[in-house]
C-alpha cells in the first residue's frame, strides 16, 4: 500500500533544528495511504497487550511512514516536546515509537541509536517489531549505505507523565501476569499485587 504511495521530503515536519540533521523521505500526513497505513498500525498496537501495558497511552499520534535509501540518514536529535495537529489538538510526546518494517537484510546501516545514562545502544530489528522509548532520549538514525529501510514512527502520550512510574507499574504488571500463570488468577497474594498495581495507576495517572 505504501509503496505505491507518493513520497515527499521528510523535513515537511520538520522543525528547524530537525531540518539541519535530517534527510530521508515520508508519506504526506493528510494522504490517503498514510491514513489507511496508520489505521492497521493503530489497530494491532489496540491488540498488544505489551505495548498497551508499557505505553499506557492516553493519546497515540496518527502513525507515520519515512524512507530511507541509500546516503540517508537522521542525525542526533530530541523528538518536540508537544506535537500539534491542524486542528488544534494537542499531544504530549512522552514516549517515541518506530515500527521497522523492512527485513533488515534487505538493507545495510540505518539502526536506531538511542542515548540513555548507560550509553547509545543501536537497534535494528526484524520486520513487525516496534520499539517503544521515552521521547526525551537523544536518538539518531544512522546512514543507510545500500536498499530501504522503511518505517512507522509516531508518539504516545502516557496517561502516566513520569519515565520511572511508567516502569514501575510495567514491571508490576508482567510480574502480575507471570504470577497468575503459576498460582491462578483467585489466589490471595495475586490478588493483593493487583489492588496495589490499580492503586498505584489511581495515585499516578493523568485521565
Amino acid at each position: 500500500m505504501i509503496e505505491r504511495a507518493e513520497w515527499v521530503d521528510g523535513n515537511v515536519t520538520s522543525g528547524a533544528q530537525a531540518a539541519l540533521a535530517k534527510r530521508n523521505r515520508q508519506l504526506p500526513e493528510d494522504g490517503a495511504a498514510a491514513k489507511k497505513a496508520g489505521d492497521i498500525v493503530l489497530d494491532a498496537l489496540g491488540r498488544n497487550p505489551v505495548f498497551m501495558a508499557a505505553a499506557l497511552p492516553k493519546k497515540v499520534w496518527p502513525p507515520m511512514f519515512n524512507s530511507y535509501a541509500a546516503g540517508e540518514q537522521f542525525g542526533v536529535h530530541v523528538d518536540n516536546a508537544v506535537r500539534v495537529k491542524r486542528g488544534g489538538e494537542q499531544l504530549r510526546s512522552d514516549l517515541s515509537a518506530t515500527l521497522f518494517l523492512t527485513d533488515p537484510n534487505d538493507y545495510e546501516g540505518g539502526e536506531l541509536t538511542i542515548e540513555d545514562t548507560y550509553g547509545a545502544h543501536s537497534v535494528k530489528l526484524g520486520a513487525g517489531d516496534l520499539i517503544l522509548y521515552p521521547s526525551s532520549s537523544l536518538h539518531h538514525v544512522t546512514p543507510v549505505t545500500s536498499g530501504e529501510r522503511v518505517a512507522s514512527f509516531f508518539w504516545i502520550q502516557s496517561m502516566i507523565r513520569d519515565d520511572t512510574q511508567r516502569r514501575v507499574l510495567f514491571d508490576l504488571d508482567v510480574a502480575v501476569q507471570r504470577l497468575a500463570s503459576e498460582v491462578g488468577q483467585g489466589h490471595a497474594s495475586l490478588v493483593a499485587l493487583t489492588g496495589t498495581y490499580h492503586n498505584l495507576l489511581r495515585m499516578w495517572a493523568e485521565v
